[in-house]
């Protein structure tokens, strides 16, 4: 029987969240708690690439969630090819030092071309006739038939969306149950996304998060007690917090109204121009990448950023550096905002132009992250009843368009993306043994190496938890 490392990321978690988790927060009983850096921005992408490679966003080249692809002339979010990140992931070193080293990958972002041995991650079904439906892709292929025999369809819509709920994590968590029992990896990896959605919804000192919490902590219960059955070790992270949120802040608005940004109009909707803008956004939470195409601009988008409520720092280049950002993929200026505050991606001035796009939940389609889609829109009385008229079509092989979104954003109350204020508020690392314990605060980039100690994986000139030159 193998000992494996399972590394859980509970999206959210924070040392205050703990009060509200007592099967994780009982690790530390057996092992230790500590504080976790995050990178900037303090997204999924960047902060899972940072903990996998041991380098900064500058390295590894994950600006966000998201970026504008100047070589396609094209913004993307939520990309999926490991390729895009630079740098040796943390199996792919164990493995060189250990080549019978196995691994396992269940929804970390980047899973699809990875080198780990097993994968399972998000992907829908896109039908030719444009319909969508609940999937995954698996490594092996034989995976995705026995964990669908036995879990049901990957539950997409309660992984994202407005009736994104705890259902998404406990099929997660059931498919690494069962990936731990059948092929017992040397190290798995396990995303759990649940309490990313009630703190956004309601906030973080909302009851609903305590909740979530509660959840959350319930339903890792099970894959807690087979690791301790098999002697295995478990690390639980998070990657970064959640903070109370009130203030959307439309900067691709303001850089519309003095004309550096660009729309162009199709149907009677408008689409963002990114070939012949001066200056644009590619908002993600609580950062923005701002692209400017002419460096004689460059003072210009500053300056509106600069006066923009809701915008606490503006980032060139130079500035860029001393957070490790400056990526060639990153914007030539990088907006951070205020800790109640956070961006819109938004660039029409008046709704009746929006894209059919924005009323929906479309990932891939806009330019920028849209929280509101967390939401059914509290202006339409009948927004469940119209959604549901559209899941009867699809289910009989109709096309259907769910304008679910609302396109006033003021019922987010969370956000993150900033680095934090004050440590209650940021990342938190649990150990179930009393092996590796930094002696402080463990940076972001030390993660790798940790992850190499606790597997038992040493490597020469390194040590658990020690930063990577």
């Amino acid at each position: 029987m193998s000992r494996p490392l399972v590394v859980l990321d509970v999206v959210g978690m924070t040392p205050k969240l703990l009060a509200d988790m007592p099967r994780l927060r009982a690790l530390a009983d057996s092992g230790w708690q500590a504080e976790l850096s995050t990178v900037l921005p303090a997204v999924t992408c960047s902060a899972q690439s940072t903990f996998l490679t041991g380098l900064m966003p500058s390295e590894h080249g994950i600006v966000g969630n998201g970026w504008y692809f100047r070589e396609l002339g094209e913004v993307f979010l939520w990309r999926q090819h490991n390729k895009l990140v630079h740098g040796e992931k943390v199996w792919e070193a164990a493995r060189g030092a250990e080549p019978g080293f196995t691994s396992a990958n269940v929804c970390w972002w980047y899973a699809m071309g990875a080198s780990t041995d097993l994968t399972v991650t998000p992907r829908p079904i896109y039908h030719a006739d444009g319909r969508k439906s609940p999937d995954c892709y698996t490594r092996p292929p034989g995976l995705h038939d026995e964990l669908t025999r036995e879990l049901g369809a990957f539950p997409l819509f309660q992984y994202w969306g407005p009736t994104a709920s705890i259902a998404s994590s406990v099929w997660v968590l059931a498919a690494s149950r069962q990936i731990l029992a059948r092929y017992g990896p040397d190290l798995l990896l396990v995303y759990v996304p649940h309490l990313d959605y009630d703190l956004q919804r309601f906030g973080p000192d909302s009851p609903q998060a305590a909740a979530a919490a509660r959840a959350v902590d319930a339903a890792v219960a099970p894959l807690l007690d087979d690791v301790a059955e098999r002697g295995g070790t478990v690390v639980a992270l998070s990657e970064y917090g959640i903070t109370p949120a009130r203030r959307p802040v439309d900067v691709n608005r303001a850089l519309r109204r003095c004309g550096l940004l660009q729309v162009y109009t199709q149907a009677g909707m408008e689409y963002l121009d990114p070939w012949m803008s001066r200056a644009f956004a590619v908002a993600d939470h609580q950062v923005a990448h701002v692209y400017v195409s002419d460096a004689a601009d460059l003072a210009r988008t500053r300056a509106v950023l600069a006066e923009l409520p809701g915008v606490d720092l503006v980032l060139d280049r130079q500035a860029q550096a001393s957070y490790r950002l400056d990526h060639p993929r990153a914007g030539e200026l990088v907006a951070v905002a205020e800790p109640d505050a956070w961006f819109t991606y938004y660039y029409w001035l008046d709704d009746a132009a929006a894209p059919d796009f924005a009323r929906g939940v479309e990932i891939h389609r806009k330019p920028g992250y849209d929280p509101a889609e967390l939401f059914f829109n509290p202006a339409d009385p009948l927004v469940k009843a119209r959604a549901g008229v559209n899941l009867v079509r699809k289910k009989v092989g109709l096309r259907y368009a769910m304008r679910t979104t609302p396109l006033d954003p003021s019922c987010v109350r969370g956000s993150h993306g900033r680095l934090p204020d004050a440590a209650a508020d940021g990342p938190v690392l649990l150990c179930s043994v009393p092996d590796g314990e930094p002696s402080g605060t463990l940076p972001a980039t030390g993660m790798r190496d940790l992850l190499l100690h606790l597997a038992g994986v040493e490597l020469a000139g390194l040590q658990g938890g020690q930063q990577p030159a």
